[in-house]
């Protein structure tokens, strides 16, 4: 009965006929192959019977989408993920943006939402942390990171629209956070975030194993991006990869992984003659020269005053 109540909402009916016709939608094509798109016109009449009798239609629509991030947990590490796909609605603006942002030497942070929030955000923040060592003269501290970011994104109440994934390796060891919009946050061995998340995560709970070395835990987070990549309209690109080793030392893998790669494809095609204009094409009608110096006067300037 979920499907009834999605086709209408609470307080409408759908007519016994088409209440027939949703209950029995599920069993049409069961075992057959390729592709139904018998629900499309039941969707259309169910719109257009909901619409003479008066009410509007609820029917499901497509779901707005926007990024891949994840990070896990290794032997002594911390590996971060994402794709490289930038959308402003439907329509991709950057192919090729980052998402994984520098906090400190030692701490990364994978950032979805808005863009402008996610690199201002963790902008401020590493400012803040730079000061902190300065002034303490110790290494950054991933808990502090973390407080930092909670403490401002729950001030401005979700109106700052950034889902961090948190990640670093400290005195203390290996740490994962992941940093609601709202400003709660969890500490686990892997995580993911963004409208791609479902799809990262079933690689996750596939594949991690406690204490990984470093190149399965990078191989399993490049599948969980292209996971992501692959099943989120929004997510898309390339795969970037940060490692965050024991000791603090870091490794940045930018464009790690391109599937969608298109620079062969584009070499076999060939483009027409007529778009290639030849250097000395274009007719010099006339040319002149005059030097600057001769539109210049220098002067010497008044003598300074004497106190």
């Amino acid at each position: 009965m979920s499907e009834l109540s999605n086709v209408a909402g609470a307080g409408q009916s759908v007519p016994a006929d088409l209440r027939e016709e949703v209950l029995s939608a599920s069993t049409t094509n069961a075992g057959g192959g390729g592709f139904d798109f018998e629900n499309h016109h039941r969707n259309a009449r169910i719109a257009a019977e909901l619409a003479k009798s008066g009410k509007e239609g609820t029917l499901p629509r497509a779901k707005l989408t926007g990024t891949t991030i994840c990070g896990c947990i290794y032997k002594g590490g911390v590996v971060l993920g994402a794709d490289t796909r930038a959308t402003g609605g439907t329509e991709v603006v950057d192919k090729n943006c980052e998402k994984i942002h520098y906090l400190a030497p030692n701490i990364y942070c994978c950032g979805a939402g808005t863009a402008a929030d996610t690199e201002k955000t963790t902008e401020m923040i590493s400012g803040q942390l730079d000061l902190l060592r300065l002034s303490t003269g110790t290494q950054s501290r991933v808990v502090t990171a973390c407080t930092m970011l909670k403490r401002m994104l729950f001030r401005y109440q979700g109106y700052v629209s950034a889902a961090l994934v948190l990640g670093g390796v400290d005195v203390t060891g290996p740490h994962l956070y992941n940093i609601y919009p709202h400003g709660s946050s969890d500490k686990l061995p892997y995580l993911t975030m963004g409208s791609g998340s479902l799809a990262a995560m079933s690689v996750f709970e596939t594949g991690f194993k406690e204490d990984m070395e470093e190149a399965e835990a990078v191989e399993l987070v490049k599948q969980a991006i292209m996971a992501g990549v692959f099943n989120d309209l929004g997510s898309g690109s390339n795969v970037d990869v940060t490692v965050i080793r024991p000791g603090g030392e870091t490794a940045i893998f930018r464009g790690l992984e391109k599937p969608n790669e298109v620079s062969e494809l584009r070499k076999t095609v060939e483009r027409p003659a007529a778009i290639k204009v030849p250097k000395g094409a274009t007719e010099i009608l006339a040319s002149k020269f005059q030097p600057l110096s001769s539109l210049v006067t220098v002067e010497d300037a008044p003598q300074p005053m004497e106190i």
